[in-house]
């Protein structure tokens, strides 16, 4: 998990949008977007432990000749994309949230699409 709330927030600057909503989107099937703790690095810790714990990479019965469907199943249950509201062109945010880029099969190169809708 990779927070990459900072580098959200720049596009949101640069797109000059004051008020709306900021859609942060990823286009890969193991891969996703969410919004969680930033202050306690254990957090991110528990969550992926637990991830673990629950799908597990070589669980017996799983069909997918790529090797990866723990990681084809986590994507889908945190899903692949988040929206934050904007104000005085910056995330609404709660004071210990980030948005975090979840990486469930890499390294890999990946991608994240910001799209930005203002209420101007």
């Amino acid at each position: 998990m990779v927070d990459i709330t900072d580098e959200i927030s720049e596009v949101v600057k640069k797109s000059e949008i004051t008020s709306g909503q900021a859609t942060v989107y990823t286009p890969h099937t193991t891969a996703a977007i969410t919004i969680n703790e930033n202050a306690d690095p254990d957090v991110v810790h528990d969550i992926l432990l637990t991830l673990e714990g629950l799908i597990p990479q070589n669980r017996p019965g799983y069909r997918h000749g790529e090797g990866n469907s723990d990681a084809h199943v986590k994507s889908s249950l945190f899903g692949c994309s988040g929206q934050v509201l904007l104000k005085d062109a910056q995330l609404v945010l709660g004071t210990w949230q980030s948005i975090y880029f979840c990486e469930f099969d890499g390294p890999r190169r990946r991608q994240v699409i910001v799209q930005i809708i203002g209420n101007e």
